[in-house]
């Protein structure tokens, strides 16, 4: 990554070494000289490349950086329909290396963000858990700004946070847009804004012009599930990449469950409008097991892109969240181009809906 107020960096699994992904954050934790505060929901990094990690979070603390992390609390397991694991988190870790820690308390959603705010000016964000199966093993992206401004607003939202120790509420209130170098850039908070935002996506997919790419482990956001359906009608070019074995076992809790229009909706843009489908291990969410979810959570519509810790899901509105809203053409292209060539990595989404859900 570079100095640059806006930088991303896209992960695939296998496609970098953890080492180079863990020494890009120490180094960015190393710029520290006030303040980091830090909400995340796994920080799991044995080893060499976890060393450099937290010995840049304690050589921070060492030289006076007050050193403070929100973390889901790892005892409280994510519902079936979260379609995510448990959180891996070694606390003891954190607090020896000078972290002033406090855990949510909530039991029925999840604290989901997967951010740090250094110096009220700087913010490290995206998809990306602080784990090495994040950094290797999946589909993931990862964001740095610049700007007073928008750290501002993640600074409320983990006060927030920390204060109560509750999801409900947090970040319930409209955030401005920023420039941040010819970018203009607007944070969004779940569960505050999580239906807005659901919404706001949902209404870009609408106008879209030319293009719309999306990139979610699962898709269950009623309204955005509805656009991209209506969408798909027009003539946009349209495409995308799931977790097909997440996405499968959500269509067969649906099945046997309540029954829901969803269903059909989603098969059907899944099977014909150019979506792959990345089968993760089936071992998924089993203690010591190899995470290598496509997990990156990304929707492009011409040349805007949406960005953050927000799988687009129903249960995702009333997580905690976050995700950026990026006006700038060559982001929305990286990412557009990103996910096409995850697309072509991976088989189609049909293929994987045929072994696991009958049409």
């Amino acid at each position: 990554m570079t100095s640059a107020p806006l930088a991303l960096e896209t992960l695939t699994d296998g496609g970098q070494r953890p080492e180079d992904v863990g020494a890009r954050l120490a180094d960015w934790i190393a710029q520290t000289q006030r303040t980091l505060d830090l909400a995340l929901y796994s920080v799991h990094v044995p080893g060499p490349v976890g060393d450099r990690v937290m010995a840049a979070v304690r050589d921070a603390s060492a030289r006076g950086v007050a050193v403070r992390a929100l973390l889901h609390r790892p005892d409280l397991p994510p519902s079936p329909l979260h379609a995510t694991a448990m959180p891996r988190v070694r606390v003891d870790v954190l607090r020896r290396a000078g972290v002033h820690i406090e855990l949510t308390e909530q039991r029925r959603d999840l604290m989901h963000h997967k951010f740090a705010v250094r110096d009220d000016a700087a913010v490290w964000t995206g998809s990306t858990n602080w784990t090495l199966d994040d950094f290797g093993a999946e589909e993931n992206v990862i964001v740095q700004l610049e700007s007073p401004a928008i750290a501002d607003a993640y600074s409320a939202v983990f006060s927030e946070l920390w204060a109560t120790q509750q999801i409900d509420g947090t970040g319930a209130y409209d955030t401005r847009v920023a420039g941040v170098g010819d970018a203009q850039v607007r944070p969004w908070f779940c569960p505050g804004r999580g239906r807005a935002l659901s919404h706001r996506i949902a209404d870009r997919i609408t106008t879209a012009r030319t293009r719309v790419r999306v990139a979610s482990p699962i898709i269950t956001a009623g309204p955005i599930l509805s656009a991209l359906s209506a969408a798909s009608a027009g003539h946009v070019d349209l495409s995308g990449i799931v977790d097909i074995s997440q996405t499968v076992r959500v269509l067969q809790q649906w099945a046997a469950g309540q029954p829901t229009w969803k269903g059909p909706v989603l098969e059907q843009l899944l099977r014909s409008h150019g979506f792959a489908g990345k089968a993760s291990s089936e071992d998924f969410g089993r203690p010591g097991s190899v995470r290598d979810t496509m997990h990156a959570k990304v929707v492009v519509v011409d040349d805007a892109a949406f960005v953050g810790s927000f799988n687009l899901s129903r249960s995702g509105e009333n997580n905690a969240e976050n995700t950026l809203e990026i006006d700038h053409a060559p982001t929305a292209d990286r990412l557009a181009t990103w996910i096409d060539e995850l697309c072509a990595r991976y088989p189609p989404a049909a293929a994987g809906l045929a072994g696991g859900v009958q049409a």
